[in-house]
């Protein structure tokens, strides 16, 4: 079972996590990421691609599911403006056993930061500037290549 969201509105953490518990796995792991208000930041925006958004996110579940033998896998991404605090992006994933639902979860949000074609701007005050992708991320997505 794969689901994949792209919204601008806020997500139910506990019932996407339910949703995968009643598949009656053995272990179900999740990620939240939330605005970060590092350097002065105050709120981001997030923007996207409709339909090849969802389509990379669906990619990137099936080469999880594949990999690590999930039962289920689930991308929530936000897009619009959100302020420091508020949440951004959770993935849940369920499997037989621990290890492969941690290191699914560690994947896919390690990809979608490189692989999905999200836009971001950060707000300090009124001044909005366009953020670039982080050497870092590109660094930690390849790593998962082998």
């Amino acid at each position: 079972m794969i689901r994949v969201s792209v919204q601008r509105e806020a997500f139910d953490i506990a019932a996407e996590t339910v949703a995968l518990e009643a598949t009656g796995v053995g272990a179900v792991a999740t990620f939240t990421g939330n605005v970060r208000g590092d350097d002065g930041v105050t709120a981001i925006e997030l923007e996207h691609y409709p339909g090849m958004t969802e389509a990379s996110l669906n990619d990137i579940c099936a080469i999880a599911q594949e990999r690590w033998g999930l039962t289920g896998c689930t991308i929530i991404h936000r897009v619009g403006r959100m302020k420091v605090g508020e949440p951004i992006v959770l993935v849940v994933t369920a499997s037989p056993h621990r290890a492969a639902a941690l290191e699914a979860c560690a994947f896919l949000i390690d990809r979608l930061k490189t692989d999905a074609p999200f836009w971001k701007r950060e707000y300090r005050g009124d001044v909005a500037h366009w953020v670039e992708q982080k050497t870092s991320d590109v660094e930690r997505g390849q790593g998962w290549d082998g």
